[in-house]
């Protein structure tokens, strides 16, 4: 028996390309100059970085209970804002505990433990604010129970950068195994010295707008943001047709250097969408700048899709939001599929130095469009640990 559609309805959206789905796509696909990121010293005092900073106003959290006062969920809470209505129509239509909640995220609340442990060591005690759970990578998903009354199964997944593609993949897995009839699910990370700094430990993080698939590529650019989608199996704009997971177990920073485990996850999840790779009209890459990924995964795609698919990387734009990046980016293929009557696609900004060591992909323009609406899209996330996920999109 055929399994049941399941469908992305609704998208709240919060990144460096602004807050909602009118900011973002206008931003998106704006062709005039690349938008987004921050040039600021705010996460590392005398050194000036490139950053995805949300820059959009946060929501005040003073009404939550201590241990859930934090950015991320902050984020969560902006973005959740802009798809209430619906998860409350949800609610009311199938009963709280048939509404679950997944949630991808690699910070939570690092941040907040940052300032406090400064604040002990300058001044001798922790600020009245902090709380030890706050930096709970269960904090998110139990945040976001509260804020919207959904009662079904609530988690959090904390896989690096596959972190909320493959919240994605398990919201459709439960609804497809008849255990919730909706599910909120997405991801949320936040800025932070930490990441910024165990990056920078690994000499990847560019001070520059990063620049995937150059010769001159030199590293990532960190941002945040949050992305959730109501999912559901009832119709809807875009379908989750497609989905693959695959783990490397090869390196704990690096992924396997013939993308053996991205064109698995690749694979599984166009075989998942019975779709052939000529079906894919679009490709979000993973395309972080760093040396190592890059050259896997022009590898990858070249031997699953071919050379002539169109493909960007959107980190120049909006950051690498590590545990969001994969719900953000699934949220950028689900606006270049929905509302786009001028078929434009997500740009790929960078330096046009291709590297002659990797496979030359079709890289998309600033200011390209299609010449037909696209029908299917493709998102990849490849995470430390050998941890990949690609996600299908699809338009009815």
């Amino acid at each position: 028996m055929k399994a049941a559609p399941v469908h992305l309805g609704e998208l709240g959206i919060v990144c460096a390309l602004g807050s909602g789905v009118d900011e973002v796509r206008a931003n998106l696909f704006a062709g005039d100059a690349a938008r987004g990121l921050s040039f600021t010293d705010a996460l590392t005092p005398g050194r000036t970085l490139a950053l995805g900073f949300a820059n959009a106003p946060l929501p005040d959290l003073q009404d939550c209970e201590i241990g859930l006062r934090s950015r991320n969920n902050a984020l969560l809470r902006l973005a959740y804002a802009q798809i209430a209505g619906a998860v409350g129509a949800a609610i009311e239509r199938h009963g709280a505990h048939r509404v679950a909640i997944v949630l991808g995220t690699s910070t939570s609340g690092i941040g907040e433990a940052e300032h406090a442990f400064l604040q002990r060591r300058e001044q001798g005690g922790f600020p009245a604010g902090f709380d030890y759970r706050q930096q709970e990578m269960g904090a998110p998903s139990r945040f976001l129970a509260l804020e919207s009354g959904a009662r079904g199964p609530a988690w959090t997944i904390s896989t690096a950068c596959s972190s909320s593609a493959k919240a994605l993949a398990s919201a459709a897995r439960l609804l497809r195994a008849g255990i919730a009839d909706a599910v909120i699910a997405g991801g949320a990370d936040a800025l932070c010295r930490f990441t910024v700094a165990g990056f920078s430990a690994l000499e990847s993080v560019s001070a520059a707008r990063c620049n995937p698939f150059s010769r001159n590529r030199d590293g990532i650019n960190i941002g945040e943001g949050a992305a959730l989608f109501l999912i559901t199996r009832e119709p809807g704009p875009i379908r989750l047709s497609g989905w693959g997971e695959s783990s490397d177990a090869y390196h704990m920073s690096a992924p396997e250097p013939g993308g053996a485990g991205a064109m698995a996850a690749i694979r599984e999840a166009l075989g998942r969408a019975q779709l052939a790779p000529s079906d894919i009209g679009y490709v979000n890459l993973h395309g972080t700048a760093t040396p190592h990924n890059d050259a896997m995964e022009s590898h990858a795609l070249a031997r699953t899709l071919g050379r002539e698919v169109p493909a960007s990387s959107t980190k120049p734009l909006t950051g690498h939001a590590l545990g969001a990046a994969g719900a953000i980016e699934a949220g950028l293929c689900w606006l270049a599929l929905h509302d786009n009557p001028s078929n434009a696609l997500p740009p790929h900004w960078w330096d046009g130095e291709a590297d002659p060591a990797l496979p030359q992909l079709r890289l998309v323009a600033p200011g390209a469009r299609a010449d037909a609406p696209l029908r299917h899209a493709l998102s990849q996330s490849f995470a430390f640990g050998g941890s990949n996920a690609a996600l299908v999109l699809s338009r009815e």
